[in-house]
């Protein structure tokens, strides 16, 4: 039986406010995107969970599709929840979302209210758990009224089902009306899950942060490594077994000359931080507190104690962040 280092509390981990809420993120939580599914080790994915526990991790990020196959992302955690974690319930936060394709036929996909509360009493059934911590809307459904979406979101809340709401892949604008929405129906909007890294800024041009701070809610970024192509992984071309080399997420095309040649540099200037690039690029995410936690995935224990060491260095220079701007820009 897995018992947790009585020193995950110890300065392992820093917390930031999430919003104008009373929550209090880690700065690096686990995504349980990849390695958790039907197809995984499941007793790597336990050392896993118990390693970032161990570090202070105390959020964990799920989805209703995660796997492969779809749903056993949430059954192989729930199950690690009954047999370990059971004890530390009320220490840790659980996400999962609905806004992805699940079930067949037309009410298994995107925003409607039978999808969305269908989809939680599943995920809440899969994981053996009473609630989720937070539950999020996966991404904007342009052909069901926000009205609806957000209602459902909100009466799942209210239900007790979950405890706060979130919204993931919108954009500021969409972000400000689902908050003036939910907040109508007496439930505070607490974060926004979007896509962020060096080579992905979109919302800095949307100026989501801002509108974040506006509506008072905090921010969780995913796919801070650019599906890996921010770690050396990639600085001598692409390796066989890749995501790149087998087309997941990752196409090989969008690997340049000139993107490998910023990230050689962009590994240079992390070195000389005294960060692998990885470390660098979780840090830079995390730079000046406008981005409230990071989402990290693993494939072992040792990845993920190797990400946690960003604790110690999340400052940054103007000069260093005048070289991240000037490689970022260069031909």
């Amino acid at each position: 039986m897995y018992k947790a280092d009585d020193s995950r509390y110890d300065g392992r981990m820093q917390y930031l406010r999430c919003g104008k809420s009373g929550v209090m993120m880690p700065r690096v939580a686990l995504g349980l995107w990849h390695n958790f599914g039907s197809v995984d080790d499941f007793e790597n994915q336990k050392k896993m969970i118990f390693k970032a526990f161990d570090l202070g991790i105390t959020h964990f990020d799920l989805a209703n599709n995660y796997g492969p196959a779809a749903g056993s992302a949430e059954e192989n955690f729930g199950r690690i929840m009954q047999s370990d974690l059971k004890s530390y319930r009320d220490e840790i936060l659980v996400s999962t979302k609905a806004g992805y394709g699940m079930w067949p036929g037309p009410y298994g996909d995107n925003g409607s209210r039978k999808y969305l509360i269908a989809s939680v009493d599943q995920s809440l059934q899969r994981m053996h758990l009473d609630y989720v911590d937070i539950f999020y809307h996966h991404r904007p459904d342009p052909d069901t009224p926000l009205e609806e979406t957000m209602g459902a979101v909100s009466d799942i809340i209210k239900s007790g089902k979950a405890l706060y709401a979130g919204i993931s892949n919108y954009n500021s604008a969409q972000t400000r009306e689902a908050a003036v929405i939910l907040a109508r129906n007496g439930t505070p909007l607490l974060i926004n899950q979007y896509r962020y890294n060096m080579f992905d800024r979109w919302s800095e041009a949307d100026r989501l942060t801002d509108t974040l701070a506006d509506v008072g809610a905090g921010s969780i970024t995913f796919s801070p490594l650019a599906q890996g192509l921010l770690s050396d992984k990639y600085l001598n071309g692409i390796p066989e077994n890749s995501r790149a080399s087998l087309n997941q997420f990752l196409k090989a095309d969008s690997i340049t000359t000139e993107k490998i040649a910023k990230i050689r540099k962009l590994n240079e200037l992390a070195h000389g931080r005294g960060q692998t690039l990885t470390e660098m690029a979780l840090s830079w995410n995390l730079r000046n507190n406008r981005v409230t936690s990071v989402l990290i995935g693993a494939h072992n224990p040792e990845q993920i104690e190797d990400n946690v060491k960003i604790i110690r260095h999340l400052d940054f220079t103007q000069e260093e962040l005048g070289a991240v701007e000037a490689i970022l820009g260069s031909n």
